[in-house]
Order: structure tokens, then C-alpha cells, then sequence
């Protein structure tokens, strides 16, 4: 094994890291060539620049031999990894915690059976899931958002029984998608619209959205024409793949139900909510749907409900359900919307519109039933029952002051320092931590583009950073070209996501020691900073990589950036489900110990039993 001292000078060990730069640019633009468009075309960007690219010196290149651990030396009996065998083709559409199987053991209350539930250990599967037969890759943006390829989600149930609302339509090998819904069958756009008349997204100050039972997603598709990025979510339920549709069109989407937990997100995160016909009983159960959007919405944020029982005196029939139960049903969402001191600023048609106050000032002491959430169990999220109270807000010293700090139009918050970190709630986390930390990402960017100069080209939409921090990836690769979905960990030492959603960005909350609430291939491009180092003691590594194989597309690329040790071990393992891998230095040089390891996942699919490793 070569030693840190074998690399001679300074200048030498600038022209290897060239060399390695330049030959594994190759290595993407190969592999990007070799990639499935829509209609099985290859990659035409991939393809011109590899055309116009010299990669002969990949074959010569030796770049291991200024890695500690990663010298190209045969792997002894112990640290040998097995090959990971496909799974069965009945597993190509697995979604671990929300099987249905499983899922119909659980009770129905409450919907209760379509959260998450999770198969102990030893049902965990230990084998990769196939693709199916015919898989493409999505079309690019926007194109995406209209066309589907059929093979990717081979369902067309929906296709029937949404005809008339315009969902989804099969034209020969594509499902097509033409932005209408249930609410707005005549086109999303002028659904928008007309909330546009009323909630300020032509200014720029609506940014974050949550949709709640999305369908389709067609909503949040159409929002970005406005600049607004929207996290919907559907259970997986009769409405088949529905979430697996929106992902495939390029739009934010998880699996999820307003049930008996919370919902994964932090306080004061969206500036709208909406449900469009989205079934959850609001209502019900002294309104606690109601107070769980009050604690995701921002102070003046807005909620828009769509369908009944708005203008119920003029559909009832329609709607086949005795007037007197709609009234009913109106009245208390009323009363639930005063009790949470929301104004309703608009009611045409089955649409209505209500603003969250923005502070205390006006309703503080309106109804002394109002019983406030305890603060310290405001942020205690992940599989937390949802309360029946009101989540306090941050205090204000003037009647007119916006809680939690004044909105700012995107894309002047996605640098501006967040109120959560110059109030000093993060501890240990200031505006020059914050600042600095934006710059390191940059850097870090700088440095991925050097090797895969498609980074943010288009060819990725879907991207998810496993452990986002302050979200400063995800700032610095903005573009109007992709998403990024920040998953900030249970386990992590400080709790970012408010900080996140501060800057105009969208993320979760998820433990990587289980699976996460999504579909099979479902993002281009995974971001994994310390990840394995994060989990190194708590779950096993190769139960994760598994996850990560399960929710990337074929030929869908991964960034891992952790300790060489750390990413030795994930290499062989990577190696073993047909990732092709290269691991490369520090953007600061050989002597830092953090490496980078970059992998693309293998085309393959169904019926393929082939398990020959690559490392």
C-alpha cells in the first residue's frame, strides 16, 4: 500500500489530481451516453461532449495509488462482500414501510393503517429491487411534467376512473398528463390563477406550498411556472401509484397521510397549504387536522380548501350526501378556523381561502378555550402522536410584527440570514457559521462539477441530500432545472430543517435506518455528506445502501463525501450491487482526510440475473 509520502511534491501531486479530474469526466460522460431518454434515445448531451472528449487516458490511470485503504488490493476473506442477488420481479414497486400487505394488519381508525409501519430485521429484504422490463429515463424538464413513459409506472386504473377530470390520459408507449384535477378540470393554470388573486405568488413571496393528498401532483407541477416549490403527499392507497406518477414527472412528492402522527416537518414551514378534494376529514376529531396545517403554516401563511363542503348548498346533490351533514361539516371548520384565529379572505365556487394571523396582537384572548401546545414538544416530530392544541408562535413586541420575522421574496431568502439562526435557536449555529458554511458548499459544488460536469445540466431533476445541515447543497445547485428534496436525520445533532424551509427550500425529517416514503427510482441524483459516519453505530451500512439503490434510478448517479475509511467500506459494498465507483480527493488535496466517492448505478432490469460486481 502506497503511503502519503510516495506522493512526491506538490507539483506532481497536482498533475495525478488533473489526471484524475480529467478521466473521470470521461467515466460521467460515458455513462451518461449509455443512458435511456424517454424513448430509449441516448443521452444527447452526455453523447456530444463524450464525442468530443480524449478519454484514453482513463486506462492508464491508476488513481488509487494516493488513497490510504483504496490501493487496488484484493479484498481478504473478511472484508470480501457478497454480491447482492435481484429481488424477486414481484417487488418492483416494494415501498418497505408502506406495504399494503402490511398495512391492512394495522387498524383503520384514523387512517392509521396507511402511516408508516416499518418490517422488523429479519423481513427486511436483502437483494436489489429490479426495474421493469422497458424502463426509460424520464423525460427532461418540463417536457416530464406532461409525459410519463409508460414502462416506468405500467398503471393505467387511473386512466378510467379520473377520465373526466382530466388526470391522466394513455397515448401508445406514454401516459400523458394534461395539468387537470379533480378541483380544476379545465387546467391547473387558472385554477392558480385564481388563487393568485387572492395569495400574493406573482410578487414572489409565496414560496413553499404543501399539498396535502396531491393526486397526480398536478398542483405543485404547475406551481413552478410561479417560482413556488410544493411538497405534496398521498397515502399508497386505491388510487394506484399516484405519488409514484408525480415523481416520475419531476415534481416533490412522499408517500404520507394526515392520520395520528405528525406530519415530518417542522413548525412555521409552508406559506400555503391546500387541499383540493383531498378527503381528509377536517372536521373531525375536534379539529386536529386543522391545528397539525395551523403548525406547518407560517405566520400569515394561507390554507386553501377546495371541494366540499364549500358551497355545499348548491352541490349537495351532486355530491349525494344529505345537506343538513355538509352544513354541519362547514360549521365546525369554521368555528375550528376562528378558534385558531384564521381570517377567511375569500369563498367563489367550492373554493375557500383563509390567512393564519401573522402574530398574538389581535386574538390572543378571544377564546379562552384555546389550549396552547407546550413548547418544548413543538419540534418532537418523528412518529409523535398529533396534539389536540395550538402551537405557540414566536412573541412579538408590536401588533403589526410578522412572528418568527418579516417574509422575503425568493431568492433574496435562500441567502439571507433565517430568523431561526440570528434568533440564536440553533445553538451554536451564527450568521457568520451560517455564511460560511454556504461558501464551503459552493466550494464543494465547484468541486463535483469538476468530475461530473452534468451535475446541473438537467440530466438530474430529482435530487435528495441525505443530510442536509443548513441546506446549503441545495442552495448552492438552485435552479429552476431540479429540486432537492434536504432530508435533515432524527439522529442529527441539530435540528435544521426550520432553517431550511426559512430559506425557501423543502425537506423532511427520516431515520436512515429505515426506508424511506417513497417509490422505487424515484431520484437521479443522491447526495450523501457523513452520512455513514453519522449512522456508523446505529444501523447496518449496507441496510442503507441497500435504501439508496432502492430509490435511485438506473443510471442514476450518487456524491458520497465522508471519512476514507468510512468510504472504503462503502466502495466494496457499492461494488457488490452493480455500482460502478471511483473515489477521488479532497478538493483541498490528498492529505485531507474526507474523500469523495463518486457511483452510477447499472442499467438493469426485471428478468436480468446477472450479479457480476463492479468496483
Amino acid at each position: 500500500m502506497a503511503t502519503k509520502g510516495n506522493l512526491g511534491d506538490s507539483k506532481t501531486r497536482g498533475s495525478v489530481s488533473l489526471f484524475i479530474i480529467f478521466g473521470l469526466c470521461c467515466f460521467f460522460y460515458l455513462l451518461g451516453a449509455w443512458q435511456r431518454s424517454g424513448f430509449g434515445k441516448g443521452d444527447r448531451i452526455a453523447i456530444d461532449i463524450t464525442r468530443q472528449t480524449d478519454c484514453g487516458v482513463l486506462d492508464n490511470l491508476n488513481y488509487e495509488t494516493h488513497h490510504d485503504g483504496d490501493d487496488g488490493a484484493t479484498d481478504d476473506s473478511k472484508s470480501a462482500v457478497q454480491d447482492f442477488k435481484p429481488c424477486d420481479d414481484r417487488y418492483i414497486d416494494y415501498t418497505p414501510c408502506h406495504d399494503q400487505m402490511r398495512a391492512m394488519t394495522f387498524p383503520r381508525e384514523n387512517m392509521n393503517y396507511r402511516e408508516r409501519h416499518c418490517p422488523p430485521k429479519e423481513e427486511k429484504l436483502n437483494c436489489l429491487i429490479p426495474a421493469p422490463k422497458g424502463y426509460s429515463t424520464p423525460f427532461p424538464w418540463p417536457k416530464s411534467r406532461d409525459y410519463v413513459p409508460y414502462a416506468n409506472a405500467p398503471y393505467k386504473s387511473l386512466t378510467v376512473e379520473k377520465a373526466v377530470q382530466n388526470w391522466i390520459q394513455y397515448e401508445g408507449n406514454v401516459f400523458k398528463f394534461p395539468g387537470g384535477g379533480t378541483q380544476f378540470p379545465n387546467g391547473a393554470d387558472a385554477y392558480i390563477n385564481e388563487l393568485a388573486s387572492v395569495i400574493p405568488m406573482d410578487n414572489r413571496m409565496v414560496r413553499t406550498a404543501l399539498d396535502t393528498g396531491c393526486g397526480v401532483a398536478s398542483w405543485g407541477a404547475y406551481l413552478f411556472k410561479k417560482n413556488v416549490i410544493t411538497m405534496s403527499f398521498a397515502p399508497r392507497d386505491s388510487h394506484e401509484a399516484q405519488v409514484q406518477f408525480a415523481l416520475e414527472r419531476g415534481v416533490p412528492a412522499v408517500i404520507g397521510v394526515l392520520g395520528t402522527t405528525k406530519l415530518p416537518y417542522p413548525s412555521r414551514a409552508f406559506d400555503m397549504a391546500h387541499c383540493s378534494r383531498c378527503l381528509i376529514p377536517w372536521s373531525s376529531n375536534n379539529g386536529i387536522y386543522m391545528m397539525e396545517v395551523d403548525r406547518v403554516l407560517r405566520p400569515g401563511g394561507y390554507w386553501v380548501l377546495s371541494g366540499p363542503p364549500i358551497n355545499w348548498r348548491t352541490n349537495f346533490q351532486a355530491w349525494k350526501r344529505p345537506k343538513e351533514e355538509f352544513e354541519k361539516e362547514q360549521r365546525k371548520i369554521e368555528e375550528i378556523a376562528k378558534l385558531l384565529c384564521w381570517e377567511k379572505k375569500y369563498e367563489k365556487g367550492e373554493t375557500a381561502i383563509w390567512q393564519k394571523r401573522k402574530n398574538y396582537a389581535n386574538c390572543w384572548e378571544k377564546d379562552s378555550q384555546r389550549t396552547m401546545c407546550q413548547p418544548a414538544n413543538a419540534e418532537k416530530l418523528w412518529y409523535q402522536k398529533m396534539e389536540g392544541c395550538v402551537t405557540p408562535f414566536p412573541e412579538t413586541t408590536g401588533q403589526d410584527e410578522v412572528a418568527g420575522a418579516p417574509w422575503i421574496p425568493f431568492p433574496e431568502r435562500l441567502n439571507a440570514v433565517p430568523f431561526r439562526i440570528y434568533s440564536g435557536s440553533i445553538p451554536g449555529v451564527s450568521a457568520e457559521v451560517y455564511q460560511e458554511d454556504n461558501r464551503l458548499w459552493k466550494k464543494h459544488l465547484n468541486a463535483y462539477k469538476r468530475v461530473n460536469k452534468i451535475i446541473d445540466s438537467g440530466r438530474y431533476r430529482n435530487i435528495i441530500d441525505m443530510n442536509a445541515g443548513l441546506g446549503s447543497f441545495a442552495a448552492a445547485i438552485e435552479s429552476p432545472k431540479l429540486w432537492v428534496m434536504n432530508v435533515v436525520p432524527t439522529i442529527a445533532e441539530k435540528d435544521t430543517l426550520g432553517v431550511i424551509y426559512e430559506r425557501g427550500l423543502i425537506g423532511i425529517y427520516h431515520d436512515w435506518c429505515e426506508a424511506f416514503s417513497t417509490y422505487p427510482r424515484t431520484y437521479d441524483l443522491i447526495h450523501a455528506s457523513d452520512v455513514f459516519s453519522l449512522y456508523k453505530d446505529k444501523c447496518n451500512a449496507e441496510d442503507i445502501l441497500l435504501e439508496m439503490d432502492r430509490i435511485l434510478r438506473p443510471e442514476g448517479a450518487v456524491i458520497f463525501r465522508d471519512q476514507v475509511d468510512i468510504l472504503t467500506k462503502v466502495k466494496k459494498i457499492a461494488g457488490a450491487m452493480r455500482w460502478k465507483t471511483k473515489m477521488v480527493d479532497h478538493e483541498d488535496g490528498p492529505l485531507a482526510s474526507v474523500k469523495i466517492l463518486f457511483a452510477v448505478k447499472r442499467y438493469w432490469v426485471a428478468g436480468e440475473n446477472s450479479t457480476t460486481s463492479s468496483q
